[in-house]
């Protein structure tokens, strides 16, 4: 085998994505990805508005009830409730009651 020959040996996608992924965390920083991120969310936004976001999540909160039914994030709901009860003095719902009461309603427009 001459020298300029190189073995190489054969590597998976996830192993290459993974390679090439630290290569240019390596080169840019970890930073990198933030930047990219954030530009990549504002071409979208600007591209499809935020009406898309609110769709998305629609879609995201539909599918999530259907796999896990009504009950789970009724339970999630009460876990959560009795967590910022131990968490908050005694008056901390009559505070928030009374803010929730002074504050301005926006309409509701009815969704197509």
């Amino acid at each position: 085998m001459a020298e300029s020959e190189v073995k190489t040996t054969p590597m998976t996608t996830a192993e290459a994505g993974r390679k090439g992924g630290s290569a240019v965390r390596d080169k840019y920083g970890e930073d990198y990805y933030r930047r990219i991120g954030k530009i990549g969310g504002t071409a979208l936004k600007d591209k499809r508005g935020s009406d898309y976001y609110r769709a998305i999540a629609k879609k995201g909160g539909r599918a999530n009830v259907d796999k896990y039914g009504p009950e789970h994030f009724s339970a999630m709901g009460k876990k959560g409730g009795n967590s910022t009860k131990r968490r908050q003095p005694a008056d901390f719902y009559s505070r928030i009651g009374k803010l929730g009461g002074a504050a301005k309603r926006r309409r509701k427009t009815p969704t197509p």
